[in-house]
Protein backbone atom coordinates (compact mmCIF):
# COMPACT_ATOMS: atom_id res chain seq x y z
CA UNK A 1 0.00 0.00 0.00
CA UNK A 2 1.18 3.33 -0.56
CA UNK A 3 2.38 5.89 1.83
CA UNK A 4 0.39 8.18 2.77
CA UNK A 5 1.76 11.75 4.75
CA UNK A 6 -0.11 12.20 8.24
CA UNK A 7 -1.41 15.83 7.81
CA UNK A 8 -2.32 18.46 10.23
CA UNK A 9 -3.58 21.79 9.85
CA UNK A 10 -3.58 24.95 11.52
CA UNK A 11 -6.49 27.34 11.17
CA UNK A 12 -8.80 26.79 8.43
CA UNK A 13 -12.09 26.05 10.80
CA UNK A 14 -15.39 27.00 10.22
CA UNK A 15 -15.60 30.12 8.17
CA UNK A 16 -12.45 30.10 6.66
CA UNK A 17 -12.34 30.06 3.13
CA UNK A 18 -8.44 28.53 2.59
CA UNK A 19 -8.51 25.91 4.92
CA UNK A 20 -11.49 23.88 2.48
CA UNK A 21 -9.62 24.17 -0.75
CA UNK A 22 -6.30 23.20 0.99
CA UNK A 23 -7.91 20.14 2.17
CA UNK A 24 -9.65 19.38 -1.00
CA UNK A 25 -6.10 19.56 -2.93
CA UNK A 26 -4.24 17.10 -0.45
CA UNK A 27 -6.82 15.12 -1.10
CA UNK A 28 -6.84 15.26 -4.81
CA UNK A 29 -3.81 12.69 -5.72
CA UNK A 30 -4.44 10.13 -2.23
CA UNK A 31 -0.85 10.92 -1.01
CA UNK A 32 -2.03 12.91 2.46
CA UNK A 33 -4.17 11.58 5.47
CA UNK A 34 -5.50 14.88 7.30
CA UNK A 35 -5.34 13.38 11.31
CA UNK A 36 -4.28 16.28 13.91
CA UNK A 37 -5.33 20.62 13.67
CA UNK A 38 -5.69 23.69 15.87
CA UNK A 39 -8.21 24.27 13.66
CA UNK A 40 -9.10 28.15 15.24
CA UNK A 41 -7.54 30.35 18.14
CA UNK A 42 -10.97 29.96 19.67
CA UNK A 43 -10.77 26.63 21.54
CA UNK A 44 -14.30 25.89 21.31
CA UNK A 45 -14.58 26.94 17.69
CA UNK A 46 -11.84 24.69 16.73
CA UNK A 47 -13.82 21.66 18.75
CA UNK A 48 -16.50 22.27 16.81
CA UNK A 49 -14.70 22.15 13.28
CA UNK A 50 -13.10 19.26 13.90
CA UNK A 51 -16.35 17.77 14.73
CA UNK A 52 -17.83 18.94 11.59
CA UNK A 53 -14.33 17.52 9.62
CA UNK A 54 -14.89 13.94 11.34
CA UNK A 55 -11.14 14.97 13.10
CA UNK A 56 -10.48 12.34 15.87
CA UNK A 57 -11.12 14.75 19.19
CA UNK A 58 -8.19 14.00 20.71
CA UNK A 59 -6.02 15.63 18.03
CA UNK A 60 -7.47 18.46 18.37
CA UNK A 61 -5.79 21.14 19.83
CA UNK A 62 -6.71 24.22 21.51
CA UNK A 63 -3.24 26.22 20.32
CA UNK A 64 -0.28 25.34 17.83
CA UNK A 65 2.60 24.96 20.54
CA UNK A 66 0.35 22.05 22.32
CA UNK A 67 0.12 20.42 19.25
CA UNK A 68 3.28 20.84 17.84
CA UNK A 69 4.50 19.59 21.49
CA UNK A 70 2.32 16.44 21.74
CA UNK A 71 2.02 15.13 17.88
CA UNK A 72 5.95 15.54 17.54
CA UNK A 73 6.39 12.89 20.36
CA UNK A 74 3.66 10.75 18.68
CA UNK A 75 4.76 7.34 16.76
CA UNK A 76 1.60 8.49 14.31
CA UNK A 77 2.51 11.90 15.01
CA UNK A 78 1.90 14.00 12.04
CA UNK A 79 4.51 14.69 9.42
CA UNK A 80 3.44 17.79 7.57
CA UNK A 81 1.24 20.59 8.92
CA UNK A 82 -0.60 22.85 6.41
CA UNK A 83 -1.03 26.37 7.78
CA UNK A 84 -3.80 28.65 6.44
CA UNK A 85 -3.88 31.60 9.00
CA UNK A 86 -4.26 35.27 8.77
CA UNK A 87 -0.35 35.91 7.31
CA UNK A 88 0.35 37.50 11.10
CA UNK A 89 -0.10 33.66 12.36
CA UNK A 90 2.47 32.52 9.58
CA UNK A 91 5.55 32.23 11.42
CA UNK A 92 5.17 31.23 14.94
CA UNK A 93 3.56 27.75 14.13
CA UNK A 94 5.72 27.59 11.00
CA UNK A 95 9.00 28.12 13.51
CA UNK A 96 7.52 25.70 16.24
CA UNK A 97 6.52 22.73 13.76
CA UNK A 98 9.90 23.17 11.90
CA UNK A 99 12.02 22.58 15.48
CA UNK A 100 10.31 19.60 15.83
CA UNK A 101 11.74 18.42 12.27
CA UNK A 102 8.17 18.91 11.02
CA UNK A 103 7.56 19.64 7.15
CA UNK A 104 5.65 23.19 6.97
CA UNK A 105 3.17 24.14 3.65
CA UNK A 106 2.21 27.45 4.36
CA UNK A 107 -0.24 29.94 2.66
CA UNK A 108 1.37 32.67 0.89
CA UNK A 109 2.55 35.27 1.57
CA UNK A 110 5.43 33.90 3.94
CA UNK A 111 4.78 35.97 7.00
CA UNK A 112 3.19 39.50 7.74
CA UNK A 113 6.09 41.22 8.43
CA UNK A 114 9.66 41.59 7.33
CA UNK A 115 11.62 41.04 10.93
CA UNK A 116 9.30 37.48 10.71
CA UNK A 117 10.29 36.55 7.29
CA UNK A 118 13.74 36.83 8.69
CA UNK A 119 12.95 34.72 11.70
CA UNK A 120 11.56 32.38 9.99
CA UNK A 121 14.44 31.83 7.16
CA UNK A 122 16.28 30.91 10.25
CA UNK A 123 14.63 27.90 11.06
CA UNK A 124 14.24 26.63 7.98
CA UNK A 125 18.17 27.05 7.28
CA UNK A 126 18.85 25.23 10.92
CA UNK A 127 15.46 22.48 10.26
CA UNK A 128 16.27 19.20 8.73
CA UNK A 129 12.06 19.72 7.50
CA UNK A 130 11.48 21.40 4.32
CA UNK A 131 8.96 24.41 4.27
CA UNK A 132 7.21 25.22 0.97
CA UNK A 133 4.66 27.86 -0.19
CA UNK A 134 1.38 27.42 -1.81
CA UNK A 135 1.92 30.12 -4.94
CA UNK A 136 -0.77 27.30 -6.34
CA UNK A 137 -0.60 29.39 -10.16
CA UNK A 138 3.20 27.97 -10.81
CA UNK A 139 1.27 24.41 -9.94
CA UNK A 140 -0.66 25.14 -13.38
CA UNK A 141 0.52 22.63 -16.26
CA UNK A 142 0.19 25.40 -18.86
CA UNK A 143 2.33 28.31 -16.52
CA UNK A 144 4.97 25.43 -16.22
CA UNK A 145 5.23 24.51 -20.04
CA UNK A 146 5.77 28.47 -20.75
CA UNK A 147 8.64 27.90 -17.74
CA UNK A 148 10.22 25.43 -20.05
CA UNK A 149 9.19 27.38 -23.33
CA UNK A 150 11.94 30.33 -21.72
CA UNK A 151 14.22 27.88 -20.21
CA UNK A 152 14.95 26.40 -23.63
CA UNK A 153 15.29 30.28 -25.13
CA UNK A 154 12.32 29.81 -27.60
CA UNK A 155 11.55 33.06 -26.48
CA UNK A 156 15.47 34.25 -26.84
CA UNK A 157 16.72 37.19 -25.17
CA UNK A 158 13.52 38.97 -22.42
CA UNK A 159 12.82 42.44 -23.03
CA UNK A 160 9.57 43.32 -21.29
CA UNK A 161 7.66 41.62 -18.78
CA UNK A 162 3.47 42.31 -18.05
CA UNK A 163 1.47 41.66 -15.35
CA UNK A 164 -2.14 42.66 -13.73
CA UNK A 165 -4.04 40.89 -11.48
CA UNK A 166 -7.71 42.69 -11.65
CA UNK A 167 -10.38 42.45 -8.68
CA UNK A 168 -13.35 44.13 -7.77
CA UNK A 169 -14.67 42.35 -4.84
CA UNK A 170 -13.23 45.34 -2.14
CA UNK A 171 -14.93 48.43 -4.08
CA UNK A 172 -16.91 49.28 -1.05
CA UNK A 173 -15.60 48.50 2.69
CA UNK A 174 -16.81 45.17 2.65
CA UNK A 175 -14.86 44.95 5.98
CA UNK A 176 -17.45 46.71 7.68
CA UNK A 177 -20.02 44.57 6.74
CA UNK A 178 -20.02 42.08 9.91
CA UNK A 179 -20.16 39.32 7.43
CA UNK A 180 -16.86 39.23 5.63
CA UNK A 181 -13.66 37.75 7.35
CA UNK A 182 -11.74 37.59 4.42
CA UNK A 183 -12.32 41.28 4.25
CA UNK A 184 -12.03 42.06 7.67
CA UNK A 185 -8.28 40.58 8.04
CA UNK A 186 -7.32 41.08 4.46
CA UNK A 187 -7.77 45.16 5.28
CA UNK A 188 -6.28 45.02 8.61
CA UNK A 189 -2.60 46.11 8.66
CA UNK A 190 -2.24 44.49 12.33
CA UNK A 191 -3.16 40.79 10.53
CA UNK A 192 -2.24 41.03 6.60
CA UNK A 193 0.79 43.15 6.99
CA UNK A 194 2.20 46.53 5.52
CA UNK A 195 0.46 45.88 2.38
CA UNK A 196 -3.45 45.21 1.14
CA UNK A 197 -3.49 44.48 -2.58
CA UNK A 198 0.06 44.36 -3.24
CA UNK A 199 0.42 41.34 -0.46
CA UNK A 200 -2.45 39.62 -1.37
CA UNK A 201 -2.72 39.52 -5.19
CA UNK A 202 0.43 41.01 -6.07
CA UNK A 203 2.22 38.80 -4.31
CA UNK A 204 0.81 36.32 -6.63
CA UNK A 205 1.65 38.47 -9.47
CA UNK A 206 5.62 38.74 -9.07
CA UNK A 207 5.88 35.50 -7.79
CA UNK A 208 4.72 34.52 -11.26
CA UNK A 209 6.79 36.18 -13.47
CA UNK A 210 9.73 35.45 -11.41
CA UNK A 211 8.56 31.39 -11.79
CA UNK A 212 8.04 31.45 -15.56
CA UNK A 213 10.97 33.50 -16.33
CA UNK A 214 13.65 32.56 -13.86
CA UNK A 215 14.40 36.19 -13.28
CA UNK A 216 14.68 38.17 -10.05
CA UNK A 217 12.58 41.58 -9.28
CA UNK A 218 15.33 43.82 -8.72
CA UNK A 219 14.16 47.34 -8.51
CA UNK A 220 10.39 49.06 -8.19
CA UNK A 221 8.80 52.46 -8.02
CA UNK A 222 5.10 52.12 -7.13
CA UNK A 223 2.20 54.19 -6.56
CA UNK A 224 -0.24 52.53 -3.88
CA UNK A 225 -3.53 54.26 -3.67
CA UNK A 226 -6.55 53.52 -1.02
CA UNK A 227 -9.70 54.63 -2.80
CA UNK A 228 -12.29 53.58 -0.33
CA UNK A 229 -12.47 55.98 2.04
CA UNK A 230 -11.59 54.84 5.45
CA UNK A 231 -9.39 51.85 4.57
CA UNK A 232 -6.48 50.99 6.17
CA UNK A 233 -4.37 49.38 3.49
CA UNK A 234 -3.76 49.85 -0.58
CA UNK A 235 -6.54 48.55 -2.54
CA UNK A 236 -5.18 49.59 -5.71
CA UNK A 237 -1.25 49.37 -7.33
CA UNK A 238 0.80 50.56 -10.83
CA UNK A 239 4.17 48.97 -9.99
CA UNK A 240 7.11 49.86 -12.80
CA UNK A 241 9.60 46.91 -12.25
CA UNK A 242 13.52 46.40 -13.20
CA UNK A 243 14.34 42.54 -13.60
CA UNK A 244 17.51 41.16 -13.62
CA UNK A 245 19.07 40.96 -16.94
CA UNK A 246 18.01 44.21 -17.62
CA UNK A 247 14.54 43.06 -18.50
CA UNK A 248 11.82 45.32 -16.99
CA UNK A 249 8.11 45.49 -16.90
CA UNK A 250 5.20 46.62 -15.00
CA UNK A 251 1.93 45.23 -13.08
CA UNK A 252 -1.19 46.69 -12.48
CA UNK A 253 -2.45 45.43 -9.39
CA UNK A 254 -6.25 46.06 -7.98
CA UNK A 255 -9.05 45.02 -5.89
CA UNK A 256 -11.42 47.85 -6.35
CA UNK A 257 -11.99 47.21 -10.46
CA UNK A 258 -15.56 46.86 -10.73
CA UNK A 259 -16.58 44.19 -12.56
CA UNK A 260 -13.81 42.60 -11.96
CA UNK A 261 -13.82 38.97 -10.64
CA UNK A 262 -9.76 37.25 -11.41
CA UNK A 263 -8.73 38.77 -13.71
CA UNK A 264 -5.02 37.84 -13.74
CA UNK A 265 -3.02 37.71 -16.55
CA UNK A 266 0.46 37.74 -17.46
CA UNK A 267 2.69 38.50 -20.80
CA UNK A 268 6.57 38.32 -21.23
CA UNK A 269 8.09 39.33 -24.69
CA UNK A 270 11.53 38.42 -26.05
CA UNK A 271 13.08 39.21 -28.90
CA UNK A 272 12.28 36.14 -30.81
CA UNK A 273 8.63 35.48 -29.37
CA UNK A 274 6.30 36.05 -26.45
CA UNK A 275 4.21 34.41 -24.12
CA UNK A 276 0.27 35.38 -22.95
CA UNK A 277 -1.58 33.54 -20.20
CA UNK A 278 -4.36 34.54 -18.69
CA UNK A 279 -6.10 32.70 -15.16
CA UNK A 280 -9.77 33.06 -16.64
CA UNK A 281 -9.02 30.94 -19.27
CA UNK A 282 -6.21 28.95 -17.29
CA UNK A 283 -6.03 25.99 -19.90
CA UNK A 284 -4.73 28.36 -22.29
CA UNK A 285 -1.84 30.21 -23.44
CA UNK A 286 -0.61 32.22 -26.91
CA UNK A 287 2.71 31.52 -27.82
CA UNK A 288 3.80 34.67 -30.97
CA UNK A 289 6.60 34.45 -32.88
CA UNK A 290 8.45 36.55 -35.06
CA UNK A 291 7.35 36.10 -38.67
CA UNK A 292 5.17 32.85 -37.74
CA UNK A 293 1.65 32.02 -36.70
CA UNK A 294 0.45 32.25 -33.42
CA UNK A 295 0.21 29.05 -31.77
CA UNK A 296 -2.19 27.87 -29.04
CA UNK A 297 -0.61 26.16 -26.15
CA UNK A 298 -3.06 23.61 -24.63
CA UNK A 299 -2.98 21.69 -21.11
CA UNK A 300 -1.61 18.51 -21.73
CA UNK A 301 -1.36 19.20 -25.90
CA UNK A 302 1.21 18.48 -28.33
CA UNK A 303 3.68 21.01 -27.50
CA UNK A 304 4.04 19.53 -23.99
CA UNK A 305 7.59 19.36 -22.85
CA UNK A 306 8.08 15.76 -20.71
CA UNK A 307 10.73 17.98 -19.04
CA UNK A 308 8.39 20.82 -17.73
CA UNK A 309 6.63 18.50 -14.90
CA UNK A 310 3.29 19.18 -16.00
CA UNK A 311 1.28 16.74 -15.32
CA UNK A 312 -2.58 16.24 -15.90
CA UNK A 313 -5.39 14.52 -14.47
CA UNK A 314 -7.98 14.35 -16.92
CA UNK A 315 -8.06 14.29 -20.85
CA UNK A 316 -7.32 17.92 -22.42
CA UNK A 317 -10.87 19.82 -23.25
CA UNK A 318 -11.90 19.13 -19.72
CA UNK A 319 -11.10 21.68 -17.55
CA UNK A 320 -8.65 21.77 -14.61
CA UNK A 321 -7.36 24.97 -12.59
CA UNK A 322 -7.20 26.74 -9.22
CA UNK A 323 -7.80 23.52 -6.72
CA UNK A 324 -5.58 21.46 -9.03
CA UNK A 325 -2.87 23.92 -8.87
CA UNK A 326 -2.77 23.73 -5.00
CA UNK A 327 -2.69 20.06 -5.75
CA UNK A 328 -0.06 20.23 -7.94
CA UNK A 329 1.97 22.31 -4.68
CA UNK A 330 0.59 19.20 -2.59
CA UNK A 331 1.60 16.37 -4.82
CA UNK A 332 5.21 17.88 -5.11
CA UNK A 333 5.53 18.42 -2.02
CA UNK A 334 4.72 14.57 -1.18
CA UNK A 335 7.28 13.41 -3.47
CA UNK A 336 10.06 15.52 -2.43
CA UNK A 337 9.43 14.47 1.22
CA UNK A 338 9.26 10.73 -0.03
CA UNK A 339 12.61 11.28 -1.73
CA UNK A 340 10.98 10.55 -5.24
CA UNK A 341 13.57 10.23 -8.53
CA UNK A 342 12.67 13.97 -9.59
CA UNK A 343 13.19 15.62 -5.72
CA UNK A 344 15.88 17.75 -7.07
CA UNK A 345 13.47 18.63 -10.37
CA UNK A 346 10.47 19.58 -7.99
CA UNK A 347 12.61 21.51 -5.39
CA UNK A 348 13.81 24.12 -8.40
CA UNK A 349 9.84 24.38 -9.18
CA UNK A 350 8.20 24.36 -5.39
CA UNK A 351 7.94 28.01 -4.01
CA UNK A 352 10.30 28.00 -1.07
CA UNK A 353 11.54 30.08 1.75
CA UNK A 354 13.29 31.92 -0.42
CA UNK A 355 11.09 32.70 -2.98
CA UNK A 356 8.73 33.37 0.00
CA UNK A 357 11.47 36.17 1.51
CA UNK A 358 12.12 37.30 -2.37
CA UNK A 359 8.39 38.34 -2.68
CA UNK A 360 8.69 39.92 1.34
CA UNK A 361 10.81 42.40 -0.14
CA UNK A 362 8.68 43.20 -3.11
CA UNK A 363 5.99 43.85 -0.80
CA UNK A 364 8.10 45.86 1.28
CA UNK A 365 10.06 47.20 -1.17
CA UNK A 366 6.63 48.94 -2.95
CA UNK A 367 5.12 50.36 -0.03
CA UNK A 368 8.42 51.86 0.53
CA UNK A 369 8.83 53.50 -2.73
CA UNK A 370 5.21 54.50 -2.67
CA UNK A 371 5.42 56.31 1.00
CA UNK A 372 8.37 58.26 -0.93
CA UNK A 373 7.02 59.35 -3.80
CA UNK A 374 7.28 56.61 -6.10
CA UNK A 375 11.00 56.75 -5.72
CA UNK A 376 13.23 53.39 -6.98
CA UNK A 377 13.90 51.54 -4.38
CA UNK A 378 15.93 48.51 -4.61
CA UNK A 379 14.82 45.15 -3.15
CA UNK A 380 18.67 44.39 -1.63
CA UNK A 381 17.80 47.66 0.72
CA UNK A 382 14.99 45.80 2.68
Amino acid sequence: MKKKLRLGMIGGGQGAFIGAVHRLSARMDDKYEFVAGCLSSTPDKAELSAKELGLDLTRSYPDYKTMAEQESQRDDGVEVVSIVTPNHMHAGPAIEFLNKGIHVICDKPMTATMDDAHELMRAIKSSKAHFFLTHNYSGYPVIREMRSLVKNGELGNLRIVKGAYLQGWLGSKEEDSGSNKQAEWRTDPKRSGAAGAVGDIGSHTMHLLEFVTGLKCECVAADLTTFVQGRQLDDDASIMIRMSENVKGNLSISQIATGQENNFTISIYGEKGALHWAQENPNYARFSRVGKADQIITRGGAIQNENSYAPIRIPPGHPEGYLEGFAQIYSDAADIILNHKNKNELLELLPDGVSGLQIMKFINASVNSSNNNSIWTDLSSI
